[in-house]
């Protein structure tokens, strides 16, 4: 697995961007706190069916961001979750929220800290479920070390659960995704300028320099086979979050999904690793 190459500001330049966005987030319609605040509850249903009862158990969840995802796992049962995110601002408001929704740090802790330094920062040795939610691993360029530390946080008889933006996406045109326009085995990083947020193009932000890495499927499967875990399975899903191209159409079940005139290509996976007991 070849090293990628990057700006050696990145960590830097990241979490300025991610601190400065955890506001606009948390005041946005797209993450809906109200709404969280009734439901308590944002999973997308394949993740619920993939990772299956979690209660009585323990989760960690790896870059939570404002910890929505992993509170969800707190009212889904599970017996202690803790989230971690290299983002204070991020963490303050997901301390914040659950307090609100009436979980002491017992039940819902959240630790500030680097994902690579997670082994030493998380409160526990092990957890039953190792846990990484969307749109997180295009921001680590070591892919190695990162399953190196999540698979250390997994208990005997435990697993770790991904799931993920397909990387063959990164490889389509921006506007159609019907042609291969970028390398898919780029390892050099993807360095954006662009103001503005997921949540908000048009929201003004200061802090606007992002750099990103693509990890192709093999890479990820590979990287978490050579830590010991068993791949339990790897699931390729047709459907996506949000708009990535022009030609997604939202669904009913509010996936995003090319048109049934075009043939279908994964836009979305995840993927089950376990530990033996």
């Amino acid at each position: 697995m070849r090293q990628r190459t990057g700006p050696d500001d990145w960590w830097e330049a990241n979490r300025a961007m991610w601190d400065e966005r955890v506001a606009i987030h948390t005041a946005s319609d797209y993450y809906d706190q109200d709404g969280f605040r009734r439901a308590r509850d944002v999973l997308r249903d394949f993740e619920v069916a993939e990772v299956g009862e979690v209660a009585g158990r323990s989760l960690l969840h790896l870059q939570c961001h404002f910890g929505q995802d992993t509170l969800s796992w707190a009212h889904r049962g599970a017996a202690r979750v803790v989230g971690l995110d290299f983002s204070e601002p991020a963490i303050d408001a997901a301390r914040e929220l659950a307090a609100e929704l009436g979980y002491a740090p017992d039940r819902a802790a959240f630790v500030a800290a680097d994902v690579y330094d997670a082994a030493e920062a998380v409160p526990d040795t092990a957890y039953d479920i190792v846990y990484t939610g969307i749109g997180a691993l295009n921001w680590l360029p070591d892919l190695q070390r990162w399953a190196d530390t999540a698979a250390s946080l997994v208990a005997p008889g435990g697993f770790l659960y991904l799931a993920e933006f397909h990387p063959l996406c990164d490889a389509l045109d921006d506007e159609t995704g019907s042609r291969i326009v970028h390398d898919y085995f780029s390892r050099d990083a993807w360095v954006d300028e662009s103001p503005g947020t997921y949540t908000d193009f048009d929201a003004p932000t200061v802090n606007n320099r992002s750099v990103e890495w693509q990890h192709p499927i093999g890479d990820v499967v590979s990287a978490l086979a050579a830590t010991g875990l068993r791949i339990d399975f790897l699931h390729e899903h047709d459907m996506t979050m949000f708009q990535r191209f022009t030609a997604l159409r939202r669904a009913a079940d509010g996936y995003h999904r090319f048109p049934g005139d075009r043939p279908r290509i994964p836009l979305m996976y995840s993927l089950k690793a376990s530990r033996n007991g």
